[in-house]
């Protein structure tokens, strides 16, 4: 009997550490807080070679970016920073409008010897990179954007009129109450309804992001970070006077964005290469990693 029970611990210790955590950066992956104007950013940094940048989203942190990073590592130096107040960076009042966190991520760069750089986003990030490219053309070499409108871009007066898409106005005092203690309960809402099969994001990986989010402070820069979006309107109207030059990935999945994606891009860039994740949502990294890498792979490559 007791050979018995020491044989289900063991089997029970053993499956314990691959429902714990998501998938983990390279060991070579160094980490380190990055203090730009205004906040202290979170980056992980590996690889040699030319520079890439990933920006997360909502939901996510940098940690979303493991896979591709660990991939582009072979050839490339990954940048990958938590935008601010968000995962494991400081959470300021303020800056959460796009144009500002574009700012974060160029100092971030500059701290580490970087002048110019692939940058790529997803959600939250995209709208982050977009901004990036428009303000600092020179230092971008390639942009990629994943699943997520751009604020001002066309048509994103169809776009914001989606009843999914109430979270962009929803924040504040009575709504941080309201998901205090049930940041989970929040976020599965996204990872359900986003998704092209919720199932793709696993436990795990729901319980190591709710974790994050309910630190102190994190919903409120999270709600601050869709707030921050009639700014964002704003300052992108400005930008699209001036079209990006630099090439241009729009990936959209299937399930969300689908071409949506491009179509938003071109009416902001010249050179837009357009694709759809096929079966996929809007967690493209969680739902079709392999598709997802070989795409920005593809693109980086030409």
């Amino acid at each position: 009997m007791i050979r018995v029970l020491l044989t289900v611990f063991m089997l029970l210790a053993l499956s314990i550490p691959a429902q714990a955590q998501v998938t983990p950066f390279p060991a070579s992956f160094r980490t380190q807080d990055i203090p730009v104007e205004g906040v202290t950013l979170h980056v992980r940094v590996g690889g040699k070679g030319p520079a890439v940048v990933l920006l997360h989203g909502f939901g996510d942190t940098g940690d979303m970016w493991a896979p591709l990073a660990a991939d582009l590592a072979r050839d490339h130096t990954v940048v990958v920073p938590d935008l601010r107040g968000m995962g494991l960076s400081s959470i300021p009042d303020s800056g959460y409008d796009k144009k500002t966190q574009a700012g974060d991520i160029r100092g971030v760069l500059e701290a580490l010897g970087i002048e110019h750089s692939v940058v790529i986003g997803h959600d939250i990030g995209t709208m982050v990179a977009y901004a990036y490219a428009a303000r600092y053309p020179q230092r971008t070499d390639r942009l990629v954007v994943m699943d997520a409108p751009v604020p001002g871009i066309p048509p994103w007066n169809e776009i914001v009129r989606s009843p999914m898409l109430w979270h962009f106005d929803f924040g504040g005092p009575d709504a941080e109450r309201l998901v205090a203690g049930r940041e989970r309960i929040y976020l599965d809402r996204f990872w359900n309804e986003f998704a092209g099969n919720p199932a793709k994001v696993d436990e795990a990986t729901r319980q190591h992001y709710a974790t994050l989010y309910a630190r102190h402070g994190a919903m409120h820069a999270a709600f601050a970070q869709f707030r921050s979006i009639r700014q964002d309107e704003t300052d992108n109207k400005a930008s699209m006077a001036t079209r990006l030059t630099m090439p241009v990935l729009a990936i959209g999945g299937e399930k969300s964005f689908g071409s949506n994606e491009a179509i938003v891009m071109r009416n902001a860039a010249d050179k837009v290469t357009e694709v759809v994740v096929p079966g996929a949502g809007h967690w493209l990294m969680e739902e079709a990693p392999t598709q997802t890498i070989r795409a920005v792979r593809d693109f980086i490559a030409q």
